[in-house]
């Protein structure tokens, strides 16, 4: 990964009608890395997405691409970016050859060229063997690696992906993640949205967690993660218990090793400096207070941990019914 400044936004904002899908965004995307947007539906991804691809033009603020201002220059800017959108465009009819060859024209690249980056890229995304086979035999799987590769005919040094694996599978979200990978070592520059924690961990280089249209905080997951500090301690209590939370978040409030603390709809979760001093008085209180805990977990920060520290909230995830590769 390069350090050039592939893309640089300052002070973006969107309104709609009077409402705020985002506002006052200010991030910068290094060459060569891929950069997520982790937030739930609705935080203001795919709407930040739309104005880098000059698809929106920003209430206020203004963003750079490669350079080029995404509204004094969006032919230029077009000209430079690929564009993987969440709703596939993929004609059941056509294979995925033809959807290729179709899009070659639309670019007005040579016949030449375009078979070139044809063969190329179906061999990249693992479609070879199906390149000729009409995409309503394709499973979920193989038709957003045809997404993929329509994204990356015209041969874009960014390639924006939404929500690349929601969906699909496990199997497939693997598979997936190993080519945005191979895109990075091949040097082009990644942009994803994401509601997915484990997809952003595994695969951002750095991201930005967005919720109702502001960036949290932005790092590596790892400095992220390390930047919450101590373990969690995460309590799961009785049904019947559910009511003395409160009282049992109170009763621990002022102890030294402890945090932070925020409920959840089974219990709660406590930030602690050390696992070995906190779990002693966790239990005396608990039993004290009569809140009957059912599981107890200990564990380093997580993604999920720094979403809740940072929003307040858990995440919104949606796991719509997946697809097979």
């Amino acid at each position: 990964m390069d350090r050039s400044i592939a893309i640089d936004t300052s002070k973006l904002s969107k309104v709609y009608d009077g409402l705020t899908a985002i506002q006052d965004l200010s991030f910068q995307v290094f060459g060569g890395e891929i950069f997520g947007l982790l937030g739930p539906n609705g935080a203001g991804k795919s709407t930040t997405l739309r104005i880098l691809i000059t698809l929106l033009r920003p209430t206020s603020g203004h963003a750079t691409v490669l350079g080029h201002d995404v509204v004094r220059e969006a032919d230029r800017v077009r000209r430079l970016v690929g564009y993987v959108p969440q709703e596939r465009a993929i004609d059941r009819f056509l294979t995925g050859r033809e959807h290729l060859l179709l899009l070659g024209d639309l670019y007005h690249l040579s016949k030449e060229e375009t078979n070139r980056r044809i063969d190329e890229i179906l061999k990249l995304v693992d479609l070879e063997g199906k390149a000729d086979q009409p995409a309503k035999t394709y499973s979920g799987g193989m038709k957003r690696k045809l997404d993929i590769a329509c994204g990356l005919l015209p041969n874009p040094k960014i390639l924006f992906l939404d929500e690349p694996t929601l969906g699909l599978d496990v199997q497939s979200r693997l598979r997936i993640w190993d080519y945005v990978r191979h895109l990075r070592e091949r040097g082009i520059t990644v942009v994803m949205t994401t509601n997915y924690l484990d997809e952003a961990d595994q695969l951002c280089d750095r991201l930005a967690i967005i919720d109702g249209g502001r960036i949290k905080v932005l790092g590596t997951p790892s400095e992220l993660k390390a930047g919450l500090g101590g373990d969690i301690v995460s309590l799961t209590v009785s049904a019947a218990a559910m009511p003395r939370v409160d009282a049992l978040a109170s009763a621990l409030k002022g102890l030294p090793f402890i945090r932070a603390m925020s409920t959840k709809p089974t219990g709660l979760d406590i930030r602690v400096e050390s696992p070995e001093k906190a779990l002693p008085a966790v239990l005396e209180a608990a039993n004290r207070l009569d809140c009957r805990l059912e599981f107890i977990e200990c564990h380093r920060p997580r993604l999920d941990d720094v979403f809740m520290a940072h929003t307040g909230h858990a995440i919104r995830e949606e796991f719509p019914r997946a697809e097979e590769a």
